[in-house]
Formats: C-alpha cells, sequence, structure tokens
C-alpha cells in the first residue's frame, strides 16, 4: 500500500492519498495543514517502526475503511462495507494498543536523549489511563510492549520525519510505503465474509467524480 501526504498551505485541511494493494484508492481527511508532522504520518511511522500489524495502518491496508475515507477510484468488493465491519470489531483492541503506543512514542520524541529509566516511567504514565492488559498487571514488563530500546528507535524516526516535514515547500510530498503484512486476525475476518453472489460478482461499482 503506498500513501502520500501533500504539504498544503497552513490552516487548509489536510488529507493523504491512500492507494491500497488492490487499486482502490482512497482520499484520507488528516486535519489542519501546518508544519507540524501530521497525525496520521505519526501513526504511521510509530506502526511501521514497532511492526504493529494490526494498528490503524494495518487495518486500513487490510480492508478497513473509516469514515474519515472518500472513495476515489478503482473497483471496490461487492461488500466493502461488511469486510469492513468485521475487521473493526475484530481489531477493536489492536487499534486501541496501537493508538496507546503512538502517544507514547510521541512523548518518548519530545525528550532530549531519554534514558531507558524515563523510557519505562513514560510508559506507565501513558500506558496506565488504558493499559495494553487487564488491571494490576505492569504494563512495563507485558511482551505486548516494546522495550525501552525499541520506543527509543521509533521516537527517533519520528524525529526525522518531522524534520522532513517542517522541510517540506507547499505543492511538495511525503511518500510512504506499507509493507507489513496482515494479521491473523484480520485474515480470520475477511475469511468469515460470504463470498459475492454471482449478480455481485459481476456488477461494477460506480466512480465517484
Amino acid at each position: 500500500m503506498r500513501v502520500t501526504f501533500p504539504r498544503l498551505a497552513d490552516h487548509q485541511r489536510a488529507y493523504a492519498v491512500v492507494e491500497r494493494d488492490d487499486g482502490v484508492v482512497y482520499r484520507l481527511d488528516s486535519g489542519v495543514a501546518g508544519r507540524k508532522l501530521p497525525h496520521d504520518i505519526r501513526h504511521l511511522i510509530v506502526e511501521r517502526e514497532l511492526r504493529i500489524s494490526d494498528g490503524i495502518w494495518g487495518s486500513i491496508a487490510a480492508g478497513t475503511v473509516y469514515q474519515s475515507m472518500t472513495y476515489l477510484r478503482g473497483r471496490k468488493h461487492p461488500r466493502t462495507a461488511e469486510r469492513s465491519a468485521r475487521l473493526k470489531k475484530a481489531q477493536r483492541n489492536k487499534i486501541m494498543q496501537a493508538e496507546l503506543l503512538a502517544n507514547l512514542v510521541e512523548a518518548v520524541a519530545a525528550l532530549d536523549d531519554p534514558s531507558p529509566d524515563e523510557i519505562r516511567r513514560l510508559t506507565r504514565m501513558k500506558l496506565s489511563v488504558v493499559p495494553l492488559v487487564e488491571p494490576g498487571t505492569d504494563p512495563v514488563a507485558v511482551t505486548a510492549c516494546p522495550p525501552p530500546a525499541a520506543l527509543a528507535a521509533a521516537a527517533q524516526a519520528l524525529q526525522v520525519e518531522a524534520a522532513r516535514w517542517a522541510r517540506l515547500r507547499v505543492g511538495e510530498e511525503l511518500v510512504y510505503d506499507w509493507r507489513l503484512p496482515p494479521p491473523q486476525a484480520a485474515r480470520a475476518a475477511l475469511r468469515a465474509v460470504p463470498r459475492p453472489r454471482d449478480g455481485e460478482r459481476s456488477r461494477r461499482q460506480p466512480h465517484r467524480r
């Protein structure tokens, strides 16, 4: 999947163009344009660096369509809405975890050369609100939470992308390729969607102008 983020004039409505591997293309609304790294890029970088295949971007690659996404072109699956709904349900908890980890990495990136102990402290603070695991379990000791070194590396990657974005002129863009394979839960959710009937299979999706 390829995702393109154009640098628009400040205060315009920002967006990204999402070109999935199946040829379907969407426009993803992405907040307000400015020099600050867009929220959706921050999520993409963190999920990519931490190898989170079942977060927001992995879900989009697998077929999830969010309300902020507008269909542009390409032949959609006859049961796009049903596939998307099943994926959202299957990935709901993983999406929440990805949100928490993205917020954690952003906090690490805001520090100047944080130590492992500082990262552990931030981890406890950020993940104690909505922990990744059952209440009472130390999130730092959980295998679902990356170690401090991995969080520091992701934070550094975030800083690099923020600097790249800040140097862009209006009209330029950043392009990212998403290559993580879909998780087992997503594949199982898609297999659960009934195959389209003959009439659905042969009917073409109209193109939005």
